[in-house]
């Protein structure tokens, strides 16, 4: 079993209404990321995931990038625990 590892993000910049959270969704099930992804009031985009090290920093490096029309203009991420989560969502806005 790989070591698994947990990263809790904020990314900014047009990441709202451009497919951003789906193609984060589709691309971490293609790593083998679990977590969560929504969108925040203020027009930032959160995230929760949780793989392989090396997973997570592939993802990372996608994350700015993000789909065709997305503009990112910053990723913040910080490790956190481990939730143990089995699939990845995308959740709801909570607003």
């Amino acid at each position: 079993m790989m070591a698994k590892s947990a990263r809790h993000g904020l990314i900014s910049g047009r990441v709202q209404g451009v497919y951003y959270r789906e193609s984060t969704r589709q691309e971490a099930q293609r790593l083998g990321v679990t977590g969560w992804v929504r969108n925040l009031a203020d027009g930032r985009v959160e995230c929760h995931l949780e793989g392989s090290i090396e997973a997570l920093a592939q993802l990372e490096l996608w994350l700015w990038q993000g789909p065709a029309a997305a503009e990112v203009t910053g990723v913040e991420l910080e490790e956190v625990a481990c939730t143990g989560l089995t699939d990845f969502q995308v959740r709801r806005t909570d607003a």
